[in-house]
């Protein structure tokens, strides 16, 4: 089994009108690439720099594999073989309401968040506990 080690630094300094700036930069890059957003609190800039990273790490996971979205793959009978995909959808908005409740209830109508959400999908093994 091969081992990965390295680490995520994540520096977050109080900013200008009550924010916060997160910097995150990871040993595992080559070169490192610096993610620095910004946030309410030190949690929601942490958060956003976290979801950006992960977000990298997942295109990189999805460019690894097969790219042609149509190919199916016979088995020696001619039947498709039916595979395992690890289907991730990361959608994000700044919302107006007037209360927590409504901004949850104009994100989910209309189906906008699967329409514009960014999909990626990642073909696993069957076993994959995801």
């Amino acid at each position: 089994m091969t081992s990965i080690t390295g680490t995520i630094t994540i520096n977050v300094q109080a900013g200008d009108n009550d924010q916060y700036v997160c910097q995150l930069s990871s040993s595992l890059d080559q070169p490192t690439d610096e993610i620095r957003c910004c946030g309410q609190t030190k949690e929601h800039a942490i958060a956003i720099a976290l979801e950006k990273l992960a977000s990298k790490y997942r295109q990189i996971a999805e460019s690894g594999q097969n790219q042609d979205w149509l190919a199916v793959e016979l088995s020696e009978s001619g039947e498709p073989i039916q595979k395992h995909y690890h289907v991730i959808l990361h959608y994000e908005r700044i919302g107006r309401a007037e209360s927590k409740f409504e901004a949850m209830q104009d994100t989910l109508l209309g189906n906008t968040v699967v329409e514009n959400a960014k999909v990626t999908l990642i073909e696993i093994d069957a076993n994959l506990p995801v």
